[in-house]
Order: structure tokens, then C-alpha cells, then sequence
């Protein structure tokens, strides 16, 4: 790093959401830039359990109504939610689809931005190995936030792997912008780089 510069990652909040048809979860992860070492700091987890007697479109409503809810209360600065992945099943991928696209809608209704991360991108950022099994992803969750037991459902385990990895990504992002700082530029002793707003529009190009 040149000489009168300091890098800082501004205090960020990352809101996961693990879509699923039949229970989506979601966890929620803060980012504190502490002496240029962000910690991650656990906030909130939990699983919106969808009832199967009721119609598609119900249930679809329940996502859309309690996603908006969780969002209104941890207010996040980023969503952070799993692309669409292929699926040996069109029907169950399709209704995956759907649930997708209410918690994209739910974030859109809210304002908040979007980042989107490939399955093998979570695991790998999470656990270092992209076909990692759901226990794999739970233990080194629970490890890299420090908690005492396994994030419980394996939903809003997955949830939080999402929020971790949209974090990774982002000191990925300061690295590389630190590196590329030029070596001879007059400005005040000590300049600050924030980039947590313009973060999810370049992952999500």
C-alpha cells in the first residue's frame, strides 16, 4: 500500500436468502472493519417454512410477505442470494424460479441491491471446496462466525454461507482496489476508499 493511504471497509450488513420450495432461509451477517481486518458478526437466522396445502400463490405470498418483514426490520445494505442453477427436474427448478423471484422482489420493493453468487462461489468462498456437502457448510459457518453449536436449519446455515460470501467478496474488491492505488497522488494524510455502495452493481454485472 502506498505511503498516506488507508484502506477501509466500511461497516456493512448482508442479508442471505437460501430459496427453497418448501423452506427458504436466511441469516444475516455484519461486516466491521476493525484495525483493517473485517470481523463477521452474526445478527439473525431463521427459515420461512411454507405450508403445502396452501395454493402456489399463497405460499408465494408468504415469502414475499415475511422476506419484506425481515428485511424492514435488519434493513440491510446488500441482499445476497444463490443464481439460478440447473436442475435435472424443469418442474422443481421452475418453482425454484419462483421463490426466487419474490425475494428479488421483495429486495427491489425495498430499494436494497442485489448481489447474486453461483452455488460453487459459495462453497468455495466458504469452505475453500465448491461441491462441499451441506454439514461442511454448516461446520465452517459456524466456525467462521463463531458460534457455539451448528447454524440450524441447514436453510438458514446456507442463508448465512451467502451473507459470508458477498462479505469475501467484497474484501476481494478492497485488496484489489488497494493494489491498484496510484503510488504518487497528493491528498490529505489519509485517504479513505469506500466502496460499499457501489459493491452489488459490480457483482451482479
Amino acid at each position: 500500500m502506498a505511503a498516506g493511504y488507508a484502506l477501509n471497509l466500511d461497516r456493512m450488513r448482508v442479508f442471505g436468502i437460501d430459496c427453497g420450495t418448501e423452506v427458504t432461509g436466511f441469516g444475516v451477517v455484519d461486516s466491521d472493519d476493525d484495525g483493517g481486518v473485517a470481523r463477521l458478526i452474526p445478527k439473525a437466522l431463521g427459515a420461512i417454512r411454507l405450508v403445502k396445502s396452501k395454493t402456489l400463490p399463497e405460499r408465494l405470498d408468504q415469502v414475499f410477505c415475511e422476506l419484506g418483514a425481515e428485511l424492514e426490520r435488519w434493513r440491510p445494505d446488500t441482499v445476497a442470494i444463490e443464481e439460478v442453477f440447473y436442475s435435472v427436474n424443469p418442474k422443481s427448478a421452475l418453482k425454484l424460479g419462483q421463490v426466487r423471484g419474490v425475494a428479488l422482489l421483495a429486495a427491489a420493493r425495498q430499494s436494497i441491491p442485489v448481489a447474486e453468487y453461483a452455488p460453487l462461489k459459495i462453497k468455495s468462498s466458504v469452505v475453500g471446496y465448491g461441491m462441499a456437502s451441506k454439514e461442511q457448510v454448516q461446520f465452517m459457518v459456524a466456525r467462521l462466525l463463531s458460534l457455539d453449536v451448528l447454524p440450524q436449519p441447514a436453510d438458514a446455515a446456507d442463508a448465512l454461507a451467502i451473507a459470508i460470501c458477498h462479505i469475501h467478496t467484497a474484501q476481494t474488491l478492497a485488496a484489489q482496489t488497494r493494489q491498484v492505488l496510484p503510488s504518487q497522488v497528493k491528498t490529505s494524510p489519509v485517504t479513505t476508499l469506500r466502496i460499499k455502495g457501489q459493491l452489488a452493481l459490480r457483482v451482479t454485472r
